[in-house]
């Protein structure tokens, strides 16, 4: 017997009922980034790796997906390097393409080859698979949607305002309560020079973004193994676990960071940002969180994390602003600041919250049940009625035994079953049978559709 077929980890099959959910979630999130000017894009599946290598950290670089090059790979390889068994040396001669970690740097090489045809400042949206090689866990897959919005091209705080209001009107649209968090990569910036510790940023952000997941001592135990110095490892704890109101933080900082030219500018951001927001009246929490880094090492200024309150899941939406990503391209002095929704968790979190609404999920709304090739003649000019009206409807398409056809319409949880007999086709009406009351009306085409609509 063939073994049964399988898929890789971290990726997952979708049911209809579970596409209808997912749906649900792309059109609400697209119907939010339309309302606020974002334009939609698409790039490939694959990336020149030149393109994405080096964007993410080494550890973001450890997680991308290579494609093997076709035909010959062996060519041009002496058996020294195969013998060498050296796997990063030889993935960069079997490999010239990867599947794409993120739709962000795929973005920023975007606006360089097109830059003559984009109006800026220009706002894009994006909805796409993205892959990862990583570990996969609950709410983490190595095959995910990211739903991104990007403005690239303005330098105004009020795009990261803008941003946070589209999350907010977007989970409030769920019915999902969330913290909304936001630090500055320029506060920790300023944060790592007063530790006497600016060349290791990267490694200090590294370890403080790990901080929810592997607890302070692990995270500390990090920081040494990377030679910061344990002076400067306990000047840093008080400051990443700040306590208080916004305003209070704010305030600490600016007198913690005072001999910092870019802490204090990362701490203006922030308070323009906040104040800004508070008076907009946000329906979800706002938090400034010390504790946040998102360890990419392309995020210069204000960097975001949405949090569900009522499920335990890791972020659920994320990003910051990033003046120098279209610089790796050849293309410096453009700034770009955005968000990415992660579509998978909030799948998973509307499921444990029991959160869809009833007809986001309902797929045929009405079965006509085939009784023969009359019945069904007499029905397909009711279909293409009520189809016409905007009402999803279907036929059985074979002539079964009713019961078989009736557990056909409860397996697709059809919510009205359309019966045609000799008497209905007789009286020119059909009856039309409620599958949970168990109702039944004797009705013409017209209070057919009145009664769907």
């Amino acid at each position: 017997m063939a073994a049964k077929p399988g898929i890789p980890k971290g990726t997952r099959d979708f049911s209809p009922v579970e596409m209808a959910k997912r749906n649900y979630i792309f059109d609400t999130i697209r119907e939010v980034y339309a309302l606020y000017g974002f334009q939609q894009i698409e790039t490939p599946a694959m990336e020149n790796l030149s393109t994405l290598m080096g964007k993410y950290g080494e550890e973001g670089d450890k997680l991308l997906f290579k494609i093997q090059n076709s035909g010959d790979y062996f060519k041009g390889l002496t058996d020294e390097e195969l013998l060498g068994r050296n796997a990063a040396k030889l993935a960069s001669k079997f490999c010239e393409k990867g599947l794409r970690y993120d739709l962000t740097v795929p973005f920023a090489r975007y606006v360089v080859m097109h830059r003559e045809e984009l109006a800026l400042p220009f706002k894009r949206y994006q909805i796409q698979p993205v892959w990862r090689a990583d570990r996969p866990q609950k709410g983490r897959y190595r095959e995910f949607y990211q739903c991104d919005a990007d403005m690239v091209g303005s330098d105004s705080l009020l795009n990261e305002v803008e941003l946070m209001q589209i999350v907010d009107t977007v989970f409030t649209r769920f019915g999902i309560r969330v913290c909304i968090k936001i630090n500055n990569r320029k506060i920790l910036s300023g944060i790592a020079e007063i530790i006497g510790e600016a060349d290791k940023i990267v490694d200090i952000t590294v370890a403080i973004d790990k901080l929810d997941k592997i607890g302070l001592d692990n995270a500390n135990a990090e920081l040494a193994s990377k030679g910061i110095s344990q002076e400067a490892i306990d000047k840093l704890q008080p400051i990443i676990l700040l306590s208080g109101t916004n305003a209070e933080k704010l305030a600490t900082l600016k007198e913690v960071l005072a001999t910092s030219e870019v802490g204090l500018k990362g701490v203006e951001e922030s308070e323009f940002i906040l104040n800004t927001l508070q008076a907009l009246g946000l329906k979800n929490e706002v938090e400034l969180d010390l504790t946040l880094a998102r360890g990419l090492n392309y995020y210069t200024g204000a960097i975001f994390e949405v949090k569900a309150l009522d499920v335990q899941i890791g972020s659920i939406t994320g990003g910051g602003r990033y003046d120098n990503l279209t610089g790796i391209f050849g293309m410096p002095g453009i700034s770009g600041v955005g968000i990415s929704f992660g579509a998978d968790r909030i799948f998973d979190v509307l499921n444990q919250l029991d959160l869809y609404p009833k007809e986001a999920v309902t797929g045929t709304r009405v079965l006509f049940v085939n009784f023969g090739d009359a019945e069904m003649a007499y029905s397909l000019p009711l279909l293409a009625r009520l189809r016409g009206a905007g009402i999803s409807a279907e036929i059985y398409p074979d002539s079964a035994k009713m019961k078989k056809q009736m557990a056909y319409a409860n397996a697709k949880a059809v919510p009205f079953v359309a019966i045609v007999g000799e008497n209905e086709m007789a009286e020119g009406k059909v009856m039309l049978k409620n599958m949970t009351t168990g109702e039944q009306r004797l009705l013409t085409g017209e209070e057919l559709v009145g009664a769907l609509q």
